[in-house]
């Protein structure tokens, strides 16, 4: 057996703060190996790259994910109980509670729902001058994904109902006041959540058949068994907060097209280029950097121990950019998607593996629908000029945007 490669360091942990999402991409250079171990929040940690360390990380005979995140991930981001951290049958039978919800024809509703209140906004931009791309679409999410889940929202709620979802997103990866924002969010958040599934159960909020209101209220688990008041209200979460999420993906979309503006011509009403765009917008940018799995039993893999019970994580951002998948990571070129089948290991942005049965996001497809339609507007719909700012993306942060969060002005509908 051989012996792993190993980060020195006591603790690895304000490094991988001070790095985001280079931390485990340069190590793995420096080591000229796509695993090696290090310690993280005082505990070992393996950490893994590529697509080959993808499909072993999705083996559910050889991972479990019961414990693998972090405690201050699981009360900002996740939720404490939710689908992520479950295994075996538990896990199948929540996924399949999210993946009913994520039929085509519900998918293309809440597309729709997003297409209709972008254009409500379009001649508030108008008349605003500058706006913050990504405040506004976040805002447009939230109004979008609440209508499609059956929540009630009044106007005069959605500006917190978004500050919320945005605290959770960002607390995990930081310190001090952001992730006690985060913390303070989900509380909020889970509170009035519970209060919702509460009123579908009581018969005093008529949620519509098939939303996820009504889903997650009504489902019972693999004992068959009702879900527990808080646990329905973190996974009503679990389809709310990632679909606000996709505002990152949409800011990231309309830096491709200031970045690569020939493509604006090549998208217009071709829905394959769209496709091809959306998907390397979605590979070169960073989104959620890491997934977190502990071993099941141990086992060896390429000569190396994985001792039962070591956490492991597999790095999202460096196998979107491995040279050994995609030639020339570092170059947007949405042409390499031309004639692209999927790769449930090669292309991890959401995570890999089976939608229906793994830890793959369940909204995967979703974010691809509301992307391919954020696309369309931001070159068909509205023109608009992108004025001086700073647009650099900071790898350091976690999840990271452009500082100005992109600003537009001079919006004007389409002629």
């Amino acid at each position: 057996m051989s012996t792993m490669p190993s980060d020195r360091s006591p603790d690895s942990t304000l490094a991988f703060l001070r790095e985001g999402y280079r931390f485990v991409g340069a190590r793995c250079d420096r080591f000229g190996t796509d695993v090696f171990q290090t310690r993280l929040l005082l505990e070992p940690t393996i950490c893994l790259r590529g697509r080959e360390a993808a499909e072993l990380f999705y083996d559910e005979e050889r991972f479990v994910r019961r414990g693998a995140m972090p405690m201050r991930g699981q009360r900002t981001l996740t939720g404490v109980g939710g689908v992520q951290g479950l295994d075996g049958e538990a896990h199948r039978a929540r996924k399949a509670m999210f993946m009913s919800i994520m039929t085509p024809a519900a998918i293309r509703r809440l597309g729709q729902l997003f297409d209709d209140e972008w254009r409500a906004r379009i001649p508030a931009w108008a008349q605003d001058g500058p706006v913050v791309l990504y405040d506004e679409v976040g805002r447009i999410l939230t109004r979008a994904v609440w209508a499609w889940a059956g929540v009630p929202l009044v106007e005069a709620d959605v500006a917190r109902r978004t500050a919320e979802m945005h605290a959770m997103i960002e607390a995990p990866a930081v310190l001090g006041p952001k992730h006690w924002r985060g913390l303070l969010g989900r509380r909020r958040a889970e509170r009035w959540a519970g209060e919702q599934v509460d009123r579908v159960r009581a018969g005093a909020l008529p949620a519509p058949e098939g939303s996820a209101l009504r889903v997650v209220a009504e489902h019972r688990d693999e004992r068959g068994t009702p879900l527990p008041r808080r646990i329905a209200a973190v996974e009503l979460l679990n389809v709310l907060r990632p679909t606000v999420a996709v505002d990152r993906y949409v800011v990231f979309a309309a830096l491709a097209l200031h970045d690569h503006p020939h493509w604006r011509d090549r998208l217009a009403g071709d829905d394959a280029a769209t496709e091809q765009f959306v998907q390397e917008v979605r590979r070169y940018y960073p989104f959620f950097p890491l997934a977190a799995a502990r071993v099941r039993r141990s086992f060896e893999w390429r000569g190396y121990a994985f001792p039962q019970g070591r956490r492991v994580l597999l790095d999202l951002y460096g196998t979107n950019h491995h040279p050994r998948i995609w030639p020339e990571p570092e170059r947007f070129r949405p042409e390499r998607f031309a004639g692209w089948r999927d790769d449930p290991f090669g292309l991890v942005p959401q995570g890999g593996g089976d939608h229906l049965t793994g830890h793959r996001c369940a909204g995967e497809w979703i974010t691809i629908e509301l992307m391919k339609r954020a696309v369309a507007q931001l070159t068909g719909t509205m023109s608009y000029r992108v004025p001086p700012q700073d647009l650099a993306l900071d790898l350091a942060r976690m999840p990271t945007l452009p500082p100005s969060g992109l600003l537009v002005d001079g919006v004007r509908p389409a002629a």
